[in-house]
């Protein structure tokens, strides 16, 4: 019989008697005089793993690692001189009383561990790693943005002015740093508006939101937001954007958390510039509910200036609603009889209209296999399943501008309210 013809008898032997360790190392001789070492290995190191002081298994291991024997020596050889072994740098180390732990070491690139770590790699150590945020450049203009008149002057008096005019701003000393809060009904378009001042400016943009900054661990969440602080002031010029500013800034009379009151304190420390120079760093926050926000928030220094983004006017539906059929295929819209039945459509709710009215154009096409043109009925069909999602905002806010309009924090949506006869 030859050879080879002997070790798969011998493997299938050993499928129906895998405990049988004489017949196992007496297959790994055979395999290392075939010159079959790495299978060899493979034999050995099973069979220290069942009985790490068996001698003929080491000395088998150590003759797999030395020089190449001359084919028909025994398995049970003396073990080669020291000076002729292979012995990988791992084996060098102290491995203690257990012989199977210096194999190991030996063989970790062909054989594998007994045990292994849950993961592919080990679990950071709490605070070694630096974490890293996305600093972005914005491509997005203020003329992008429909509408928001009285948003765009604000933001200018306040920043982007100054910024294109450097010689003005030292002599009438005008600083580069500052705070706006945007609030108003959600989906009408504050992080988007956020995203038109950074592109304005030139400047980066960088979000945070309570989850980047929330840490189960004791003092991370107060580290998370200090290093988002840095990475703005890093980059200068640069837009920070505080969204839903409320849960990271909520009265911090009404929280109950510890925590969560230390973190509000962290952030009013950042915004004052105590923890860091805020020069160059403009933030930017976002909330719908202004009267969840902290007062101290909103003092002079901080996030001082309050503006109300609202629904879109008809001038900006119609821009926003011509962003969004620009490249589907239309056909006889009439866009001013839309833009008359889409009062209190915030942004997102002119968006999720088209995509319907283009849904209902592509159905009637698959259905009748003849492809065509989104029309006016589609919209109007859609009209009838879209609802204005800022009618709800609206009536919380009227009872806020009645009831708690203090200092007169809200006489812009006061405003507003009577004008559309909602007061």
């Amino acid at each position: 019989m030859s050879s080879d013809a002997l070790i798969d008898s011998l493997l299938a032997a050993l499928d129906a008697r895998p405990d049988d360790l004489p017949l196992r190392l007496h297959l790994a001789g055979l395999l290392l005089d075939g010159g079959r070492g790495a299978e060899a290995i493979a034999h050995v190191g099973q069979a220290l793993a069942r009985d790490p002081g068996n001698a003929q298994a080491q000395a088998l291991m150590q003759r797999a690692l030395g020089a190449p024997v001359p084919p028909g020596q025994r398995a049970a050889s003396a073990a080669p001189p020291e000076d002729d072994r292979k012995v990988s740098p791992a084996s060098a180390e102290p491995a203690g009383d257990d012989p199977l732990a210096a194999y190991e070491q030996e063989l970790a690139d062909v054989v594998p561990p007994r045990f292994a770590r849950a993961g592919d790699e080990p679990e950071p150590v709490r605070g070694e790693a630096d974490r890293v945020y996305d600093v972005e450049s914005s491509s997005i203009r203020l003329a992008d943005v429909g509408g928001m008149s009285a948003v765009k002057e604000r933001l200018e008096l306040a920043f982007l002015g100054p910024l294109r005019n450097p010689e003005l701003r030292r002599m009438y000393g005008k600083s580069l740093r500052g705070g706006l809060m945007l609030y108003g009904p959600p989906g009408c378009g504050k992080t988007f508006l956020a995203r038109a001042v950074a592109g304005e400016m030139g400047a980066k943009f960088l979000s945070l939101s309570i989850v980047d900054v929330l840490d189960m661990w004791v003092g991370n969440s107060e580290r998370n937001l200090h290093e988002l602080f840095q990475a703005a002031r890093r980059n200068a010029p640069c837009v920070l954007f505080l969204d839903e500013i409320d849960a990271l800034g909520h009265k911090r009379s009404q929280v109950s958390s510890s925590s969560m009151r230390t973190l509000g304190n962290q952030l009013l420390a950042e915004l004052d510039g105590m923890e860091g120079d805020n020069e160059g760093v403009f933030v930017l926050a976002a909330t719908n509910t202004p009267w969840d926000v902290d007062p101290a928030l909103r003092r002079p220094g901080r996030l001082d200036r309050v503006v109300l983004v609202l629904p879109p006017d008809a001038e900006a539906r119609a821009s926003i609603l011509e962003y969004h059929l620009r490249e589907r295929p239309i056909a006889n819209i009439d866009l001013r009889r839309v833009v008359a039945a889409t009062e209190d459509f915030s942004g997102a709710d002119l968006a999720h209209l088209c995509e319907s009215a283009a849904e209902f154009a592509m159905a009637d096409s698959v259905r009748t296999g003849q492809v065509r043109m989104i029309e006016q009925r589609d919209l109007e069909r859609a009209l009838k399943e879209v609802r204005p999602s800022t009618r709800p905002w609206l009536s919380t806010a009227r009872n806020v501008a009645m009831f708690a309009n203090e200092g007169g924090v809200y006489d812009d949506l006061v405003a507003y309210l009577k004008r559309r006869k909602l007061l």
